[in-house]
């Protein structure tokens, strides 16, 4: 098995466009090239460049029993669990006043494996062969289903924090992301963006980037149901209502709880306020350049308000996305 000494062996590209020959396509509005295909039971944009890097980590990504790795689906509050995860584990190690994320966007500081690690574009992240140089514990991010992630992440002991949203909430933030990212490339006064509508019937039938969105929550969680202390569970709005005890629960399930000192001098609360998305989007780090040469860094801080979008639909559309969330959760005792 790949020790990440070495960079892997690289996927052909023939046998990349032969896997997407056999696998499912659907038109989707809200990505650039307007085609999606379908991998593994979900959806990623049609191109063989984003189906090599995944082959690339599913092959050769070797997990430690200390990885901490945050999985989500995009847009459900990754970037704040980021900076959370990044600041409590990262506590003893800096000074105050120096703590990266004062010069680091979180994306810079918490991997996100098949996109920046395995990917041969974007080559300002650290390769695969410097993984071993990372010290314990090494904080990655990805966004694929746990049916889709390495075998090492389910055979060792590394542990896994997952968060999820509100659908539309989650919809919403996704497509204003996506559609800035349209704009840089189809720019022009005679683009004509695709609308919200349109979006909403793509994710509503699961076609969607990483979709459909239902099958990656649950499958997170339901593991979370069966191996409590691999996999924390948490929901966007739940940290926001009460960030001070979720704090403290994700220190308690990586392995760093605050001590009672710690605790009285307000550690958890400076933590917090650190990375308040407030205080992230006014760092200048945060408000100039791109991660990956793509996505603006600003564009990952917009309002983050929980409850925000159901105003962007008709009450018909909010009604029918209630229906198919009850539909898709009924039985797994979880609710969203």
């Amino acid at each position: 098995m790949e020790k990440n000494h070495e960079e892997p062996i690289l996927v052909p590209e023939e046998e990349v466009q032969l896997l997407i020959q056999t696998l499912e396509k659907a038109s989707t509005s809200l990505i650039s090239t307007n085609k999606l295909i379908k991998y593994e039971g979900f959806w990623y944009p049609a191109s063989d460049e984003s189906l090599k890097n995944i082959l690339m980590f599913q092959r050769h990504f070797c997990a430690r029993d200390s990885d901490l790795i945050l999985a989500s689906h995009p847009k459900t509050g990754t970037t704040w669990l980021k900076s959370l995860l990044f600041a409590t584990v990262n506590r003893n190690n800096y000074l105050k006043h120096d703590n990266p994320l004062f010069k680091n966007h979180p994306h810079e500081l918490v991997y996100r494996l098949e996109n920046n690690i395995y990917d041969e574009v974007h080559n300002h992240y650290p390769r695969p062969h410097h993984l071993n140089e990372l010290p314990s514990p090494r904080l990655f991010n990805s966004h694929l289903p746990y049916s889709s992630l390495p075998e090492s992440i389910s055979t060792t002991k590394c542990r896994i924090l997952y968060i999820c949203r509100n659908p539309l909430d989650t919809l919403v933030s996704l497509y204003y992301f996506v559609l800035n990212i349209i704009k840089k490339k189809k720019g022009g006064e005679d683009f004509q963006p695709p609308s919200l509508e349109d979006f909403f019937e793509d994710f509503y039938d699961g076609r969607a980037i990483h979709g459909p969105y239902f099958d990656n929550v649950v499958e997170y969680w339901k593991l979370s149901l069966e191996q409590p202390q691999k996999v924390f569970f948490m929901k966007y709005e739940d940290l926001k209502k009460d960030p001070e005890s979720h704090v403290k629960k994700l220190a308690e399930f990586v392995g760093v709880p605050f001590t009672m000192e710690e605790e009285r001098e307000g550690v958890i609360q400076e933590i917090i306020e650190l990375c308040s998305i407030k205080k992230l989007k006014e760092l200048e780090v945060n408000k100039n350049g791109a991660i990956n040469k793509i996505f603006d860094k600003e564009s990952y801080f917009r309002k983050g308000n929980v409850g925000d979008g159901i105003h962007y639909f008709t009450p018909n559309m909010v009604e029918r996305m209630n229906k198919l969330t009850q539909q898709k959760l009924q039985g797994t005792g979880l609710s969203i």
